[in-house]
């Protein structure tokens, strides 16, 4: 069974869909999950804890200390879970969820989870649709979080329209599908995954450097995501602002090419599956100045040398490693991508063109192909996160 065993924490906030809660619990017990409700003071207006921990079958806690000054730790609730479900989640809740704010036991509790969690919104349409609300939901989800979107009907208010709590079927099935997923996807369970993200900063000067675009965020999605899959990721990002949540991912910050090279290359013989798919930049100035260059001359020449191509040198030392590359294209993607796929000795290639809106550098969707030697798979434009989960399928369909 999918739940058996499974330790879900469920955090239940201030709104009239409390009440589904119940509904929730009997689901996930009957399914063989061991369930522990957190819950704010709110929330006991909606529903009884009686209720809440006979379902259960564990105590309910809404604060950090009992009548009797018992501590109820919030780190130890966080860390014991496989799953944490804020369900509903207020608009109050989120807001606070997203700026850091730690004013009761929930949100202690989430500030400490590192499961995944995932966040099922609940309130009148007018709230939920608020640019405010709206910003707070991508910004949890940038996070990391997974958003069981509100579904549209009759609301506490008497209005119609979007701000429903998603029905308690849909959140075990999203939670199953989860599950499913991680129990089935075998393949990169305790590999040793290599990936290289963000861009490469060649120094001019102490000031100024040579460099691209790229944010590391199709880095970090693939990161996370294999390592949700049971991966022991060791991540090789230049600078980027990005940051990996799992603690299966070992982030090691470099600056230019030659220090993402030594680094690669510190790891490569030990990893099963390694994907580049950082921007390196492919040339250096040959001369580094001491100080800053000042604005003299009316034009200013720099020489540039090439920089070692990581890739390349990946092929060739390829022993049993599941080899990926990134190719961005502007023209001739394909065939660029092909000469690519054979000229570097890789068993993977994942192309995207500039010519795509929505595709590329700093956004947070992407829309590529994934090219072998012998297919091409065409996928439209998706979250990062998403085109993270196909790239994953599609080296796990292979690797099987």
């Amino acid at each position: 069974m999918i739940f058996q065993g499974k330790k879900i924490l469920i955090a239940i906030c201030g709104g009239i869909a409390a009440y589904k809660i119940n509904l929730l619990i009997r689901d996930f017990v009957k399914a063989g999950a061991e369930v522990q409700i957190i819950m704010t003071e709110d929330a006991e207006k909606f529903v009884s804890k009686v209720t809440l921990s006979t379902l259960s079958k564990n105590p309910v806690y809404s604060t950090f200390y009992d009548q009797n000054g018992t501590w109820h730790n919030h780190v130890e609730l966080a860390l014991n879970a496989d799953v944490f479900l804020v369900a509903p989640c207020t608009a109050n809740t989120l807001g606070k969820m997203v700026h850091g704010i730690s004013d009761n036991l929930v949100l202690a509790t989430y500030l400490s989870a590192k499961c995944p969690v995932f966040i099922a919104p609940a309130m009148d349409l007018d709230m939920y649709a608020h640019p405010s609300t709206q910003q707070n939901l991508a910004m949890a989800e940038d996070f990391g979080n997974i958003i069981i979107p509100a579904e549209s009907g009759e609301l506490a208010s008497g209005l119609n329209g979007l701000g429903r709590m998603a029905e308690p079927e849909t959140i075990v099935a999203l939670i199953a599908e989860y599950f499913s997923a991680f129990n089935i996807e075998q393949t990169f369970l305790n590999k040793t995954t290599l990936i290289t993200a963000g861009p490469t900063y060649e120094a001019l000067d102490p000031v100024r450097f040579i460099g691209n675009h790229s944010s590391g965020k199709m880095g970090f999605a693939m990161a996370e995501e294999a390592a949700n899959r049971g991966a022991n990721v060791i991540l090789i990002s230049g600078p980027t602002n990005c940051k990996a949540k799992n603690e299966n991912i070992k982030t090691i910050n470099v600056v230019s090419a030659k220090d993402m090279f030594a680094e690669v290359f510190n790891y490569y013989q030990e990893v099963d599956i390694a994907i580049a798919s950082a921007a390196v930049a492919d040339y250096a100035p040959k001369i580094i100045a001491d100080e800053k260059i000042k604005k003299n001359d009316l034009n200013f020449t720099l020489e540039l040398i090439k920089n070692p191509d990581i890739l390349l040198e990946m092929g060739n030392q390829k022993k049993d490693q599941f080899l990926v590359g990134f190719a961005l294209e502007t023209e001739n993607e394909e065939a660029n991508a092909k000469g690519k796929l054979k000229k570097k000795n890789l068993d993977m290639i994942v192309l995207n063109s500039l010519r795509d809106n929505g595709a590329g550098f700093k956004g947070d969707t992407n829309k590529i192909k994934i090219i072998t030697e012998n297919d091409i798979q065409e996928f439209g434009l998706k979250s990062k996160k998403e085109v993270a989960k196909d790239i994953l399928d599609s080296i796990q369909n292979i690797l099987k």
